[in-house]
Parts: C-alpha cells; sequence; structure tokens
C-alpha cells in the first residue's frame, strides 16, 4: 500500500486537524489517474456520470452496473485516493437484502473503499446493516438528485426553520448510524457551517460554503466540459471543453488539408524489402493469392 494512501481512518482525523479535505469525481481510468496524481483526498464515482457521461437528462437513469462498470475503471488508475462508490438510484430503497447486495458488489467488484447513499434519518436502518456487513458507508444531505421529483428540480435546500431542521436531524442521526462523512449539497452556507460544527465526522460541501471541512465538485464541471448547466457554486478552473474543441478543429483541418499525417508520422520499411514486396504485388495474381489463402484456414 502507498504511503500517501487516504483511509477513512485518516479523512476523519483531516476534521480534527483542521486540514480542509479535496474531493472530485471521476469516471474512467485515465481521468481518475490524472486525479489521483494531483493528490486529491478521496474520488467519488458519482452518479452524475449519468448526465456528464451518458447524457442522461438527470441521474436516476444510470443502473448499478453501469455503477459498477465505470468504478472498475476509475479503481485501476488510482494508487493513493479513497474511492468512494455512489449508490444509484432503486439500488438501496427498496429492498434491504438487495441494498447490501448491491453496496457489495461496489467493494468486491468495483474496487471501491466505501459506497455513498442519499437520505436522511429514513436510510439509518439500512446504513447500520451496511456497516454491519463490513460496508462503510459515506452521506448525503440537502439537495438529493435522486429526489429531484420530489424537490421539484435542483433547488437550494434548509432554508426555512423546519426544513433546517429537518436536515439537522438527519445528519446526527447518520452520524449516530455510523456514517464516516456527510456531503452537504446545496443548502446555505450557515446552515452548514452549524451542521460543521455539531458533527464529529467531516462534512463535504458542494455548493454549501466554505465552512465544510471539504469541498467536492463534479469534474466534467469545474474543467468546463458540461457546460449544460451552472449552478450558483460552480467555478469552472479550466476551459478544457474549448480546448478540446480547438485541438478536434486542428485535427480535422490538417487532415482536410493533407498537412497530417506526413512522413514524419508513419512508419517505414528498408529499400530492398519494400522493393521485394512491389515486386510481389506487381507479378502475383493477387485475388487467387487471397482465395488460396481462405482455402487453407
Amino acid at each position: 500500500m502507498s504511503l500517501r494512501k487516504m483511509t477513512i481512518k485518516k479523512l476523519m482525523e483531516k476534521k480534527k486537524l483542521k486540514e480542509k479535505i479535496v474531493a472530485l469525481t471521476a469516471y474512467d481510468y485515465s481521468m481518475a489517474k490524472l486525479v489521483d496524481e494531483c493528490g486529491i483526498d478521496f474520488i467519488l464515482v458519482g452518479d452524475s456520470l449519468s448526465m456528464v457521461m451518458l447524457g442522461n437528462e438527470n441521474t436516476l437513469a444510470v443502473t448499478v452496473d453501469e455503477m459498477i462498470h465505470h468504478t472498475k475503471a476509475v479503481s485501476r488508475g488510482v494508487s493513493n485516493a479513497l474511492i468512494v462508490g455512489d449508490m444509484p438510484f432503486l439500488s438501496y430503497k427498496v429492498d434491504m437484502k438487495d441494498a447490501i447486495y448491491n453496496a457489495g458488489r461496489f467493494i468486491q467488484e468495483g474496487g471501491a473503499e466505501a459506497v455513498k447513499v442519499e437520505g436522511g434519518s429514513e436510510v439509518c436502518p439500512l446504513i447500520k446493516k451496511l456497516i454491519r456487513a463490513d460496508i462503510q458507508v459515506m452521506g448525503h444531505v440537502g439537495l438529493t438528485p435522486q429526489a429531484i421529483y420530489e424537490f421539484g428540480g435542483f433547488m437550494v435546500q434548509g432554508k426555512t426553520i423546519n426544513a433546517a431542521k429537518q436536515i439537522i436531524t438527519d445528519v446526527l442521526n447518520l452520524q449516530k448510524a455510523g456514517v464516516f462523512s456527510i456531503v452537504l449539497e446545496s443548502i446555505p452556507w450557515q446552515l452548514a457551517r452549524i451542521i460543521t460544527d455539531l458533527l464529529d465526522i467531516p462534512t463535504i460541501g458542494i455548493g454549501a460554503g466554505p465552512y465544510c471541512d471539504g469541498q467536492i465538485l463534479v469534474l466534467h464541471d469545474m474543467l468546463g466540459i458540461f457546460t449544460e448547466f451552472k449552478p450558483k457554486f460552480l467555478k469552472y478552473f479550466g476551459n478544457i471543453g474549448a480546448a478540446i474543441k480547438e485541438a478536434i478543429n486542428g485535427y480535422k483541418q490538417e487532415v482536410k488539408g493533407e498537412k497530417y499525417p506526413t512522413q514524419e508520422y508513419s512508419y517505414d520499411i528498408q529499400e530492398d524489402e519494400f522493393k521485394k514486396i512491389q515486386e510481389w504485388v506487381d507479378s502475383a495474381d493477387l485475388e487467387k493469392e487471397a482465395d488460396q489463402a481462405m482455402k487453407e484456414l
């Protein structure tokens, strides 16, 4: 195991030491490897891949098998970051036995070290059972995208006294149930600050202001690759989407203008060997040679 390998214990210690936790999503080997090489603390294989990788309208369409497929790819590219698999819609709130089995697949097949589930007090019985099955769990409250139809859209949560009370109650119950951290999504910064001070486990913010113990963003969002919509909390840390388009257009123009590939980018053959090949092509009955090769198969 790498000396830099992030573990759940190390992640929880960061809160005590007041060291900020830095997290990102990733969905494939190449991008996960780049993220890991930058020393990111944990990588979430998020169900956001439903939109940014598969082109769906929301997170509800992605399946367990698709999530496992991408988690496998990410795990192959990561040596140091903690890998968390995001349990998708209908994979854990319907049947307890199926939920444990699905979560176990993220660990056993996908190579994840923990799973994330959305929801408050209602998922605590499941969380306890997952932990008893040696599956570590990250919580997620506030705007939970799998409940998007209930919320009526991607709307900020916890803006009223009753809503704030419910979220605070939920995070306390999630902590008691045994989650090692909680994602706080799209809630007012004041509420996130209260929750962060209340809990002994790390809070990971996404649209929850500066006072959480850590932050996470969707990789394709912060790089400017996925630009279908831009929530208030999102900052572009690169314009990679535009750079990719520029590179593709450059390639297109060079191919069309016969500037690429030149011999510089081509393989060569020794002159005497080439002469033999050319003589054979010029003298042989190529159709007959091909037919004979097929007969010999």
